[in-house]
């Protein structure tokens, strides 16, 4: 059975002169890269172009990165500040899931799966109208399962000021939700 290698001692290969590890780090990290960067930006082609952006601005940082910390959590606010900055620049609106995949899928789903695709498409709904702040909180906490501690880390504020926005971000997420369902809410969570 083969041992998975630390992203460490990757970056101490890539340090040395092995490029390989640039595509072994890539692929360990880039669907979490992808979907933090998804989440702020709403569309699918500007989120591979900020991951894209953030494992480049990483990759040119790895000499300056400290490895006592970890890298997920330097990376992820690579990312998350790549987000926002791009978002900033191309003042984007997220965008509500494409209704049209929603619909091929849902015409193959068993009913189990159309509730789980129903209430997919109305938390994202509900995401779409919240702030990238909110949004980051709700992906890293929920959906990423990231501790208080690695979220204030990656964006670079305390763990208690993570636990209050994550708060506020839950309860907008709330009402949003009722803004969208009004009393279908309860059967949907």
């Amino acid at each position: 059975m083969k041992i998975k290698e630390t992203d460490n001692s990757i970056i101490q290969r890539i340090l040395s002169g092995d490029k390989s590890g640039y595509r072994e780090l890539a692929n360990r990290h880039k669907d979490y890269a992808f979907t933090v960067a998804y989440k702020i930006v709403g569309t699918r082609e500007d989120a591979e172009e900020v991951a894209q952006d953030a494992f480049i601005q990483a990759f040119h940082a790895l000499p300056s990165f400290n490895q006592e910390a970890k890298f997920t959590t330097w990376f992820y606010r690579i990312v998350f500040n790549a987000a926002l900055m791009f978002k900033r620049k191309k003042n984007i609106i997220a965008e509500d899931i494409t209704l049209s995949e929603a619909a091929q899928e849902a015409t193959a789903d068993t009913s189990n799966d159309l509730k789980t695709n129903e209430q997919k498409k109305y938390i994202q709904q509900a995401l779409n109208k919240l702030s990238p702040d909110d949004v980051t909180m709700i992906t890293l906490f929920y959906l990423k399962e990231q501790s208080l501690e690695e979220i204030a880390q990656i964006v670079g504020i305390s763990a208690e000021t993570v636990k209050v926005k994550l708060c506020r971000a839950r309860k907008r997420l709330g009402e949003e939700m009722k803004r969208i369902l009004g009393n279908e809410v309860r059967t949907l969570i």
